[in-house]
């Protein structure tokens, strides 16, 4: 089986746009939830969020010098999150200018709502105004490959050009199958991933009339606060992870820089509900013990792992059952680091992927922050509470757990020649 390496990486997120620049805050335990200004929350249960500070200091996010100011006009900003972190990616891997074959390149960024806010927009104005009002570019906006299909016509990508979308595990299953098309040969280079821009009137308040959102309105940066006692439901972010999937001999024969290994993938369904998970994370698990069966390892061998963790009641203490029992008697240690970013929904798991890469080179796994009173059930394992710690981690796991039953979960290796 052909091995499958990464050779580049870009983060747009609440904590920082620039990987560096993320994970220092990450690594410092610095949220990025805050109050809602993007529009008017104030009669929502939930008015806080995870937002990409807008800029252009280091660390901001500044689409314009990534995206034409009147093409943004165009695209919704889902995509938009997309091609910025596409853009860093690709040069971090030395292939912005890539002059190979380019029909053996191409593109995998899923999402899991998409252009949300610009199906709001136009259904107002449709029936405010009428037809005639709706832009041409509605629909180009709101499908969800368009992030995708912006990325491949901006930098001349004629590989492989898919999307998938699975709610909350859509990034770590656009990564995973990325991965797939390498290995069986369809492509030598995937620009991977997933983006998401669903903070909105619409999308808050469709979260909130399911009571999934938390309400610590007074407190934005204590607001997430996985396995802790004192949750109330996830908070909602957006922002985009792309990771730029090699295949081993290619990245050797160019000379790249080469981060990590994508060893495993494993992918599952629940079959029980249409939001809760299966009692005990038993679907969870399952992602879990093929991910790792995929890798050629053994759950001994995971040294760290970032959690779906979304800060809610049923989904973190089934997580949690989940990896007791498949990882009991080893030395893994796990945390979520949606307590600082939020939940970035279908681009949560690239996100998380690139925060078990960087582990992986240094040496640290990020924390938990916000849990100061945890549930019984944790006990003595290690959910790296409020700080980080330092750690070896030879390897790494990255679950995704989403709406109607999907997981995916992804097993990142210290390359090694």
């Amino acid at each position: 089986m052909k091995r499958v390496v990464i050779t580049g990486m870009g983060i747009v997120s609440p904590v920082g746009t620039g990987i560096e620049y993320a994970w220092k805050n990450i690594v410092n335990g610095v949220s990025g939830v805050r109050k809602i200004d993007t529009f008017d929350a104030s009669d929502l249960a939930s008015q806080i969020a995870g937002l990409p500070v807008i800029g252009t200091e280091p660390g901001q996010y500044n689409p314009d010098a990534v995206v034409d100011a009147r093409e943004q006009r165009k695209l919704e900003k889902f995509i938009i999150y997309g091609m910025v972190a596409a853009d860093e990616a690709l040069r971090d891997a030395g292939l912005i200018d890539y002059e190979g074959d380019k029909t053996r390149m191409g593109v995998s960024i899923g999402a899991g709502i998409g252009g949300l806010n610009t199906i709001y927009d136009n259904c107002a104005e449709l029936y405010a105004n009428g037809p005639r009002h709706i832009s041409p570019f509605f629909i180009p906006k709101v499908i969800i490959n368009m992030a995708a299909g912006n990325v491949s016509i901006k930098y001349g990508l004629k590989g492989p050009n898919i999307s998938v979308v699975t709610a909350c595990a859509s990034s770590a299953h656009s990564i995973g199958e990325a991965v797939r098309l390498i290995q069986h040969g369809d492509a030598d280079i995937m620009v991977a991933g997933g983006a998401e821009g669903a903070v909105g009137k619409i999308g808050v308040a469709g979260f909130c009339a399911m009571k999934a959102l938390s309400t610590r309105n007074d407190d934005p940066a204590g607001a997430s606060r996985p396995w802790d006692k004192e949750r109330d439901g996830f908070v909602m972010a957006e922002g985009a992870g792309i990771l730029i999937l090699e295949e081993y001999e290619h990245a050797v024969a160019r000379g790249a820089k080469i981060y990590a290994e994508v060893a495993g993938y494993g992918l599952s369904g629940d079959a029980y509900h249409i939001t809760a998970p299966a009692p005990n994370g038993e679907g969870g698990m399952r992602a879990m013990q093929t991910a790792i069966k995929d890798a050629g390892l053994q759950p001994s061998d995971v040294d760290y792992i970032n959690a779906h963790g979304t800060s809610t009641g049923l989904g973190d203490m089934g997580e949690l059952s989940a990896v007791k029992n498949l990882f009991a008697e080893t030395n893994v240690c796990m945390s979520s680091t949606k307590s600082m970013t939020g939940h970035l929904l279908g681009a949560a798991g690239a996100v998380e992927a690139i925060f078990c890469v960087l582990a992986i080179r240094d040496g640290i796994v990020p924390p938990t922050i916000n849990l100061e009173n945890p549930e019984d059930e944790v006990g003595d394992f290690n959910l790296v509470p409020n700080k980080a710690q330092k750690k070896e981690v030879n390897v790494a796991l990255s679950n995704s757990f989403g709406f109607g039953g999907t997981n995916a979960s992804l097993v990142l290796k210290k390359f090694v020649k």
